[in-house]
């Protein structure tokens, strides 16, 4: 089962390059992100039978927890849903004339290696390899955010490619020290192994260990998009097709922050508490909030707000991990959850938007709802949404995030909290609503949507992001517990 989630994206890369025909394309990219649905719910349900799935494969390479359960799922549900995007939003390119077959071939070779990387970095038992894995994303990732080949994308791909090389460079010094600290308690052949490294932490150089993890979130917290290491972030999100937006918001911040927190549950162990982890994560966390509050009651472009909202909703998750409370770990990771289906839609909305109006100005947009009146609902429930309003899941994720806060009495902090969620709540009002009122400027412009299949992904979105504000599943809040315990100890 192990051997198939790594075997899958990359026989669907191989068949990228090989089929020729655009219509064979798109069916080879359903059946395989769906394949890899499959594998990850069997896969996920011997986890939560046994705790841990592991297989003597490559020396125990292959591991897999609730914890990284988690974020597999989010990564092939989105991936799915994102493949099935992906057929209306290329056919519309297609007939427009802005890519021909061997484009379309080029894009899910890059999706697909893209999602092998993200799959492997999520089910290895060694922070090196996750280390290559995660550097594997960018690499994957920066052909797809110069997809287009202009000016600003690739401009976008470059500054994107050099902030994170360098990010994950520094990543890579943090490991050399980790690796540092066990070597007079763990036998080379079991080095950086998540497991032993974890059973051993108490025995672990402890000065060594912190140095390691300073090294660790700036490089990992690049990737993730924590400021001030953001400033990649708004202008790859932005320029990159829009199925690759949602991808790498819904998607790839999360498989950065997992490696952060991974590091973070044996950083603890080692020290005994969380208040020198925590002191950092909740600092990372409330200048991401703050800083992407205030751009986005700036932005002139619809894309490189969602952006920014992506940067603010890491630092809520950065936060709440940080308070290291049994509450604060099963919101943060609850939150993971609903931001990346809530920012996945809103970006795939946005795709449709784009395609229908070809400006990402917000200015350039009026009547949103009476030209898109699928895509258009879908980004305006999105948006409250991603706003924290009720009944959608990022509200009931916020609600538990501040509540635990101020259950350790962190007063001043639970307030600034509340504060910030307000302004980029006015932020989003004030910048993006004022695009569904008013009368459509052009006559050539006829409603209806663009792409069909996508309309009926945004609807699905809504659907999970609806059911699980109002009521959590069973084996969700099973599965979050269990990983709240892993990374609590």
């Amino acid at each position: 089962m192990g051997l198939m989630l790594w075997l899958v994206p990359l026989v669907a890369v191989l068949l990228s390059i090989l089929i020729k025909e655009t219509k064979a394309l798109h069916v080879m990219n359903v059946v395989c992100s769906f394949a890899l649905v499959v594998i990850a719910g069997f896969a996920t349900k011997s986890v939560m039978v046994s705790g841990i799935l592991q297989y003597n494969l490559f020396g125990m390479l292959f591991y897999l927890d609730a914890l990284s359960a988690i974020i597999l799922d989010i990564v092939v549900i989105i991936g799915f849903l994102v493949s099935i995007y992906s057929i209306g939003y290329l056919n519309e390119e297609l007939r427009r004339g802005e890519v021909n077959t061997k484009r379309i071939q080029l894009f899910y070779t890059l999706m697909y290696s893209f999602l092998f990387t993200m799959v492997l970095s999520l089910t290895v038992n060694n922070i090196g390899i996750l280390w290559i894995a995660i550097e594997g994303t960018t690499l994957a990732s920066t052909f797809l955010v110069g997809y287009h080949n202009n000016k600003h994308s690739l401009e976008a791909a470059w500054k994107y490619v050099i902030i994170c090389s360098v990010g994950i460079a520094i990543a890579l010094v943090g490991i050399i020290f980790l690796h540092l600290s066990s070597v007079t308690v763990i036998d080379s052949s079991h080095a950086l192994r998540w497991d032993i490294l974890y059973d051993h932490a108490k025995e672990l150089n402890g000065q060594i260990v912190r140095l390691s993890f300073l090294f660790i979130i700036i490089g990992f917290g690049t990737k993730a998009g924590l400021v001030p290491m953001h400033t990649w972030l708004p202008d790859a999100h932005s320029q990159a097709p829009s199925p690759i937006s949602a991808l790498l918001s819904g998607v790839l911040l999360n498989s950065a922050l997992y490696a952060v927190i991974r590091v973070l549950s044996i950083v603890n162990k080692n020290l005994g508490d969380s208040q020198f982890t925590g002191n950092i994560l909740v600092g990372f966390g409330l200048l991401s909030i703050t800083t992407a509050a205030i751009f986005i009651l700036t932005q002139k472009d619809y894309k490189r707000l969602l952006a920014y909202s992506s940067i603010e909703h890491m630092g809520i998750i950065a936060l709440s991990i940080g308070l290291f409370t049994p509450l604060s770990i099963f919101a943060g990771l609850f939150h993971m959850i609903n931001h990346s289906f809530t920012k996945a839609m809103l970006f795939l909305a946005s795709g449709n938007i784009l395609q229908k109006y070809e400006t990402r100005k917000i200015s350039g947009i009026r009547g949103l709802l009476k030209v898109l009146p699928i895509s258009g609902f879908a980004f305006l429930l999105g948006l409250f949404a991603i706003s924290g309003t009720p009944p959608f899941s990022i509200f009931a994720s916020e609600v538990s995030v501040f509540l635990s806060v101020f259950a350790e009495g962190h007063l001043v902090l639970g307030s600034l909290f509340i504060l910030l969620l307000a302004l980029v709540f006015v932020g989003i009002a004030v910048t993006l609503f004022r695009i569904f009122y008013g009368e459509e400027d052009s006559e050539e412009r006829k409603p209806g949507e663009t792409n069909p299949a996508g309309a009926a992904v945004l609807i699905v979105f809504l659907i999970i992001i609806s059911i699980t504000g109002l009521f959590m599943p069973d084996a969700m809040k099973e599965l979050i517990t269990s990983a709240q315990r892993i990374i609590g100890g």
